[in-house]
């Protein structure tokens, strides 16, 4: 079976847009896991546009499934992990300005730095996994890194899907049978939605883990929007 963590990063946008507490993200990520969400994925940036850091030590006490927190291992990223210890970081190189994520590592040449950091991160018994384009020599490399998962960059998966392009699950299908040969765990996440997440699971084998955030909360504001406009007509009689 494959888990779903859900992003929640969209949410601390939105409540940042307006200041206050609305929407409260403890209570988003508390009713996600009480609807039946198997993990939480936050992904804090330096300059705090969504997750706050104070965010990632407020949510240790709320979530009680399987913890996510993602970034660029700087120094601020590293210490803000090893003081919550989460269940699980996801490495991701992106840079300070990226509006979102858009690439994975170089596990070849980042060798040595990967090392590094997944090593403290394992001496504190905190899962790895490594963002990475869907490449088998990538796959390889993030073995020698020592992690233990890899999460592949979905994007070029879901473009081509949309435009009827089958074909695009190919490299990610070959990219988690390397890694389970190699014993490495497979999860996956970027763009990810309910038009292609069965036809992507259905395809890679091994598949642990999804995360899904801008296009899982899209779709919940459309799909709930018809009964929430109907909820303030009834008031309003």
């Amino acid at each position: 079976m494959t888990k779903l963590s859900v992003n929640i990063n969209k949410i601390a946008t939105l409540r940042n847009s307006r200041g206050g507490n609305t929407p409260n993200l403890l209570k988003v990520a508390s009713d996600v896991q009480d609807f039946g969400g198997e993990g939480i994925t936050i992904h804090p940036r330096p300059d705090e546009r969504h997750i706050r850091y104070q965010d990632a030590y407020d949510l240790k006490s709320v979530v009680h499934t399987e913890y996510n927190i993602e970034g660029n291992p700087i120094p601020k990223f590293i210490e803000l992990v090893l003081n919550i210890k989460p269940t699980q970081v996801t490495l991701v190189p992106d840079s300070v300005d990226a509006i979102t994520s858009n690439s994975g590592w170089d596990t070849l040449k980042n060798k040595e730095f990967l090392q590094e950091v997944i090593s403290e991160f394992n001496r504190n018994d905190i899962r790895t996994s490594i963002f990475v384009d869907p490449l088998e020599k990538m796959i390889e490399g993030a073995k020698e890194t020592g992690a233990d998962r890899i999460e592949l960059y979905t994007e070029a998966f879901a473009s081509e899907y949309a435009k009827g392009n089958l074909e695009a699950v190919k490299p990610y299908a070959q990219c988690a049978q390397l890694a389970n040969e190699l014993s490495i765990g497979v999860n996956a996440g970027h763009d990810l939605s309910l038009d292609n997440i069965k036809f992507f699971k259905e395809n890679i084998p091994g598949l642990l883990e999804v995360s899904i955030g801008h296009a899982l909360i899209s779709e919940s504001i459309y799909l709930g929007l018809e009964n929430v406009v109907n909820m303030y007509l009834h008031k309003l009689k």
